[in-house]
């Protein structure tokens, strides 16, 4: 029965002389990146329960998480929304152009992505002073103080993490999985490496160097594998060709909706800072379980569907793209919804268990465990999400996804405000949870009307 549904789905086994399918590829991918991605997650895990042993919910870790926001934000929604306006273009550059005429575009993308993002850079150093106090309203001089140095030092995670996500995207469209998928796991080993042997002289600030030294290793090594897979991460202008316009075109969109979306968190985290001491390092906390069980379900599903969505697309394989988006749509719901289901039930175990050691007491127990399990509903609707997204971003309709951000954004203030009141800390993990439930219908019901519209054409 097993053997006869998989066979209906497109994901039963082949012999040695048979072609993988589309879902089987993408299936191998997923278990690729998934099984990458626990790897830098575990060591991601033990940075994370070294931070909490070491500096609890004290002032030091507000200040790091606070001026770490910043970068974060922008390589999510920049380096990010390059990545996704460039591999649909570059798959189809590269199989109705060949495999040079693909590298001259991922050069000039890269010089005008990295470069944009050295200007991002510039401009937050010397805005600092003004957007730190307004990020952390809540702090005391000394502390804001504390955050705007730490805000100069991690500056330079930017261009770096751009150059990791470009790179790892490209290897991706060539179908390489593995080693993007493990490279993360680099920054937070150096990052508790530096804090383990400067943390007594350096405090907080040797966190703060670890990340940016670490972002440093990880981007050299991906190069390294870059060049010896055939690639050349070298900067290169190869002129402002139709391709490269067609890039600009659908990240123009893509950065207008990441942007508003990437501003969640920062709301989020400014929200909570209004709230009493420690409500930033507890939405921080609570959500670390949650992206993890995210991670494992959709990150690896939208790195592994976004190539072949493409190459569908270039071959207007439409009857492929519907079978894909159902087997998968099936498949999201039958993991997220247990896992979703355990995170809830044993979200104080978890939070004990995890942080509830040092500084870390058994009231802050409380509090995080609360946040954790109204951020675990978001499980399945981020997941699904994920998929929608990459689908559409293949067709290159990206600015529906400008739309659909632009009113998450406008939900997420107004919940905000409404559940907060109300519930405290937790209330905003609620309010990000209900956001991505309606964005993820909104994409649904859009998706299906554009591949309907598809076969048509196709039909006609």
């Amino acid at each position: 029965m097993i053997s006869r549904a998989l066979q209906g789905f497109g994901l039963r086994s082949v012999t040695a002389d048979q072609p993988l399918t589309a879902n089987q590829k993408i299936l191998r991918a997923i278990v690729v990146v998934t099984l990458g991605t626990i790897a830098a997650k575990l060591v991601a895990t033990a940075k994370e329960l070294t931070v909490a042993a070491w500096f609890g919910r004290g002032d030091a870790i507000d200040a790091f998480l606070i001026a770490l926001l910043v970068p974060t934000t922008v390589i999510g929604f920049a380096a990010g929304s390059f990545s996704a306006a460039l591999i649909p273009t570059y798959i189809r550059v590269r199989e109705q152009q060949g495999d040079e005429a693909a590298q001259q575009l991922f050069s000039s993308v890269q010089v005008a992505s990295l470069g944009f993002l050295a200007l991002v850079s510039i401009l937050l150093a010397s805005a600092a002073h003004f957007y730190v106090p307004l990020l952390g309203s809540a702090f005391n001089p000394g502390k804001l103080l504390l955050t705007e140095r730490l805000s100069y030092l991690l500056l330079p995670f930017i261009v770096l993490n751009g150059a990791i996500i470009i790179w790892s995207a490209v290897l991706n469209a060539g179908e390489r999985f593995a080693l993007p998928a493990l490279t993360p796991a680099v920054t937070p080993l150096v990052a508790v490496l530096a804090l383990l042997m400067f943390g007594g002289r350096w405090g907080i600030y040797s966190l703060a160097v670890g990340t940016v030294v670490g972002s440093g290793l990880e981007a050299f090594l991906l190069g390294c594998v870059m060049r010896a897979r055939g690639f050349r991460p070298g900067f290169r202008w190869c002129g402002t060709t139709p391709e490269l316009r067609q890039v600009l075109r659908q990240y123009i969109p893509m950065l207008a909706g990441a942007l508003l979306m990437g501003t969640a968190p920062v709301i989020d985290q400014a929200m909570a800072a209004m709230l009493k001491g420690g409500s930033v390092a507890a939405l921080l906390y609570g959500n670390r379980v949650v992206t993890v069980v995210m991670m494992l379900t959709s990150a690896a599903l939208g790195t592994a569907v976004l190539p072949y969505f493409s190459q569908m697309a270039v071959k207007e394989d439409w009857s492929g793209c519907r079978r894909t988006l159902k087997v998968y749509s099936i498949l999201i719901i039958v993991v997220t919804i247990p896992l979703t289901l355990a995170v809830i039930a044993g979200s104080s175990w978890l939070t004990r268990i995890l942080y509830q050691r040092g500084a870390f007491t058994a009231a802050d127990t409380a509090v995080v465990s609360s946040v954790q399990a109204f951020f675990a509903l978001t499980i399945p609707f981020y997941t699904w999400g994920s998929l929608l997204v990459r689908f559409i971003s293949s067709l290159q309709h990206n600015q529906l996804l400008g739309y659909f951000s632009l009113v998450s954004a406008v939900l997420n203030v107004l919940l905000n405000l409404a559940l907060m009141k109300r519930l405290g800390v937790p209330g905003i993990a609620l309010s990000t949870s209900l956001v991505y439930m309606i964005s993820c219908m909104l994409m649904g019901v859009a998706a299906l009307k554009l591949l309907r519209r598809k076969e048509e054409k196709s039909r006609a």
